[in-house]
């Protein structure tokens, strides 16, 4: 199986945060699952909120796990609310139903890992996880 490498989870964080700052976003927090659901790598910007590193977790996790970007778990969550209660359950709490939590996949389309930002509006935190993802020449579905 493909994964994630070190590499490619470093880059896919300094490009989100720098894609962050350039656009004037609020100072956000950038986690890196593999496909397992285990952290890769973490990084919080100065200013960051120190309790950002569970909702990122949350948005990239409940992506891994459930297979479905972040968008398309609001989405499920908004047409079933009991079901995706219910996933939190399973899950312990851990999953973020909301954008920002993006699919990472290779360049044959398998899923690798995810990607999940938070610090600003969900659709910021789209916008700088997929600079990162594309700048680590991967793919993204959010």
């Amino acid at each position: 199986m493909a994964e994630i490498s070190a590499n490619k989870a470093r880059t896919i964080i300094r490009k989100a945060l720098a894609k962050g700052q350039e656009l004037g976003f609020k100072p956000l927090s950038v986690v890196i699952l593999d496909a397992g659901g285990h952290v890769k790598a973490f990084e919080r910007a100065d200013g960051a909120a120190p309790g950002r590193f569970g909702i990122a977790h949350g948005k990239a996790y409940g992506s891994i796990m459930l297979g479905m970007a972040g968008s398309a778990q609001m989405a499920r969550a908004e047409q079933q609310a009991y079901f995706m209660a219910a996933v939190n359950g399973v899950y312990g709490g851990a999953v973020v139903p909301v954008p920002g939590g993006v699919l990472v996949k290779d360049k044959r389309g398998a899923v690798i890992g995810a990607v999940g930002v938070t610090g600003d509006t969900s659709d910021n935190d789209v916008i700088a996880a997929m600079a990162g993802i594309e700048a680590a020449g991967l793919d993204g579905e959010f």
